[in-house]
C-alpha cells in the first residue's frame, strides 16, 4: 500500500493533467461546458421534489421553510451522487482504460484517484449551487457547514473503498458489472434520499439502519436541512468500514494487479 501511495505522489502530474483533462474533453463539444455537471443531478432533484413534496411536505418537522421537502431532498443527493457516481465510474475504470495500462507504464492505482479528483470537483460544484439555491430560499447552516469536509472525506472512502474492490473484481467477472447498476438502484431506494426515515414502518426502520449509508445521508440532512451536528460515534464507525474497504481493496489491487492486464 505504501509503494502505491508513493508511486501516486511521483505522478501527480500526471493524475492532475488527467482530471484537467477529462473536465476538458467532457464537455468539450458541449454549449454549455460545465454546467452540465450540476443540470443532472439538480434535474433529478427538481422532479422529485415536484412530484414527491405535496406528500412529504407536511411530515419534515424540525425545518422551518416552504420548501422544507426539496431542502431535505437536494442535501441527501448531494451525498448520494459523490457516493454513486465514484462507485460507478471505479466499476469500469480498469476495463475502460485497459489501451492506456498495456501502452504505458504507471502505477494503475492512479486510475482512481484520477476518477475520485473529477467527482470531487462536480461535487464541489454541486455543493456551491445548493448554497445558492438555500440561499435563495432563505435556508441557512452555516455552523455545521464545516462537517461538511469530514462527511465528504468519509463519502470517498466507502465509495473507494468498495468501488475499487468491485472494479478489481469485475475485469475477471464481468457480471459485477452488470450487477451493480441494478443493485445501486435497490440502495437508492433503501437508503432515506427522497423521504424522511421516519415515515418507514419501524420494523422496517429496523432493517435499513444496516444499511451504511443510511447513515451518511442522515448525517448531510442533519447538517445541511436540519442545521444539526452528526453523530460522531455513525461517523467514526462509516470512517473505520471506508477505511477497512480501502485497505481490503488494496491488498486485493496488489495481488490481481499481474494479471490485470492480461485478462484484459
Amino acid at each position: 500500500m505504501l509503494e502505491s501511495l508513493k508511486g501516486t505522489w511521483r505522478y501527480r502530474q500526471f493524475i492532475t493533467t488527467s482530471i484537467r483533462h477529462e473536465l476538458v474533453t467532457r464537455f468539450a463539444r458541449s454549449r454549455i461546458g460545465g454546467a452540465w455537471m450540476i443540470i443532472h443531478p439538480l434535474s433529478m432533484v427538481l422532479i422529485y421534489a415536484l412530484v414527491l413534496s405535496a406528500v412529504l411536505a407536511a411530515k419534515l418537522p424540525g425545518i422551518d421553510s416552504q420548501y422544507a421537502y426539496a431542502i431535505y431532498l437536494t442535501a441527501g443527493m448531494l451525498g448520494w451522487s459523490l457516493f454513486s457516481e465514484i462507485l460507478n465510474r471505479c466499476l469500469g475504470v480498469f476495463i475502460e482504460n485497459s489501451n492506456l495500462m498495456k501502452k504505458l507504464v504507471f502505477p494503475k492505482v492512479a486510475l482512481p484517484v484520477i476518477i475520485t479528483g473529477s467527482c470531487l470537483i462536480n461535487n464541489l460544484a454541486l455543493f456551491v449551487v445548493i448554497l445558492v439555491v438555500f440561499a435563495i430560499l432563505g435556508h441557512f447552516t452555516p455552523s455545521t457547514l464545516p462537517w461538511l469536509i469530514v462527511l465528504t472525506g468519509i463519502t470517498v472512502l466507502l465509495a473507494l473503498g468498495l468501488g475499487l474492490l468491485l472494479g478489481i473484481l469485475n475485469v475477471f467477472i464481468r457480471d459485477i458489472g452488470q450487477l451493480m447498476p441494478i443493485v445501486l438502484q435497490f440502495l437508492f431506494w433503501f437508503t432515506p434520499v427522497v423521504y424522511p426515515a421516519e415515515i418507514v414502518p419501524e420494523a422496517l426502520q429496523t432493517l435499513i439502519a444496516f444499511n451504511p449509508l443510511f447513515h451518511l445521508i442522515g448525517a448531510y440532512h442533519s447538517v445541511l436541512a436540519y442545521g444539526h451536528a452528526p453523530s460522531v460515534a455513525a461517523l467514526v464507525g462509516l470512517a473505520v468500514l471506508g477505511a477497512g474497504l480501502l485497505f481490503v481493496s488494496a491488498i486485493l489491487f496488489r495481488k490481481a494487479s499481474p494479471e490485470m492486464v492480461d485478462a484484459l
